[in-house]
């Protein structure tokens, strides 16, 4: 990754600072029902303020395909980030053109002003020069704090650093540092965990993945897809069988790489998707015709706990098993317990994310206890992947 320009190198007192945040939170009936992505970006926004910065917030929420739609509104969100914060946040109804300016120009050093949603126009998602030009119009300075959105090339969250000075914000430049440990440049041995229900959705990540750790374990639903491509009778579990020869390439690819790919030995298996089914352990060369595989057994956890004992550095994406219901959360919760022991003790280096993981985590209870979590999904999988992510590559020295 190359160097990218943080807030240590700017100077802000005084000036109009666009700060592209991750505002997309959920909301029901007008309340914002988990304010984390304000949190994550609370320090950011504090400390420009603090230092004199005109604080001007751009985000999208939803999909409003390019027109206004009221229940899209950010005016809701500006009412939750200010309860977060303790500070006033003035709100304007666009976020170009007369109305942003009239509420630019109405700010004083130190004040925090929330933009419209910038997806109510349609030059956003299409990066549209003109509509860079216009949102550039109300800042001097333009940082970046949503790495969430970072793998598109949106007028907010690409063309703004080509047109103003950009910096990360201490959000960006937190997730930035995380991942270079985790896999840019991390301390070998290194472990990755990739969980969930399909092979297909991570193809990308498993062929690069191989190529750059020492060990991958496999678990969830993916894990079935492996198994069957050995030759192994999975039952009525979830399994994509016509992926088995993509399957066989990754275990052909990890071979050639050095990589060992970890499987699960012994599985809990149900007759039923239901919390507390009737279920049994049983190796995973026994599952019977009519079960179903919803999560990998304690012999299992064993071996991928002794490879977490082995490693300095931990990535991991998607849970062991069928983690949201009980009994089938016990081996994700042992294994995740069992890192965060290991990160705690400053044995390991340990960087998870994507939506499931984190649910995972704090369903575990250790999502503080790791060295970083993620809270973004595709940017997370695609930064995972190997790609180059544009929000970042245009903060780049």
């Amino acid at each position: 990754m190359t160097g990218f320009r943080t807030l240590d190198e700017a100077q802000v007192s005084g000036k109009r600072v666009l700060v592209r945040v991750d505002l997309n939170v959920p909301v029901k009936d007008g309340q914002v029902t988990d304010a984390t992505r304000i949190e994550r970006v609370a320090p950011t926004i504090i400390e420009l303020a603090d230092k004199g910065a005109k604080v001007i917030l751009l985000a999208h929420f939803g999909r409003p395909k390019g027109e206004p739609n009221p229940e899209m509104s950010l005016e809701p969100i500006a009412v939750a980030t200010e309860a977060v914060i303790g500070r006033k946040v003035a709100f304007a109804a666009d976020c170009i053109g007369e109305r942003a300016a009239n509420a630019v120009a109405a700010l004083a050093d130190g004040d925090i002003l929330l933009l419209e949603n910038t997806r109510f126009h349609k030059g956003e998602e299409k990066n549209d020069p003109d509509f860079v030009k216009a949102l550039a119009a109300n800042g001097d300075i333009y940082v970046n704090d949503a790495f969430s959105a970072a793998h598109r090339a949106h007028a907010s969250t690409e063309g703004l650093a080509h047109l103003l000075p950009a910096y990360a914000g201490r959000t960006m430049q937190a997730e930035l540092e995380a991942l270079e440990k985790g896999l840019g440049k991390p301390v070998k041995p290194v472990v990755a965990i990739v969980g969930g229900a399909k092979v297909s959705t991570k193809i990308d990540l498993l062929m690069n993945l191989v190529k750059r750790v020492d060990a991958l374990v496999i678990g969830g639903g993916m894990a079935n897809t492996f198994l069957a491509a050995r030759g192994t009778d999975v039952g009525k579990s979830l399994c994509e069988h016509d992926l088995a020869p993509t399957a066989k390439q990754i275990m052909i690819e990890a071979a050639t790489a050095g990589c060992a790919i970890v499987l699960p030995t012994d599985a809990v298996v149900a007759r039923e998707f239901k919390a507390n089914a009737a279920n049994e352990t049983i190796s995973v060369e026994a599952v019977p015709a009519d079960a179903m595989i919803l999560d990998v057994g304690p012999k299992t956890v064993e071996v991928v706990n002794q490879w977490i004992e082995k490693a300095q550095t931990l990535v991991w994406n998607g849970p062991l098993g069928a983690f949201e219901i009980e009994p089938f959360d016990a081996a994700t919760v042992a294994a995740a317990k069992f890192a965060a022991d290991r990160t705690k003790a400053g044995k390991l280096v340990s960087v998870a994310g994507g939506g499931d993981t984190v649910s995972a985590l704090n369903h575990a209870g250790v999502a503080d206890d790791f060295s970083y979590v993620s809270t973004a999904g595709g940017a997370f999988l695609e930064w995972m992947e190997g790609k180059e992510l544009p929000g970042v590559v245009a903060l780049s020295k």
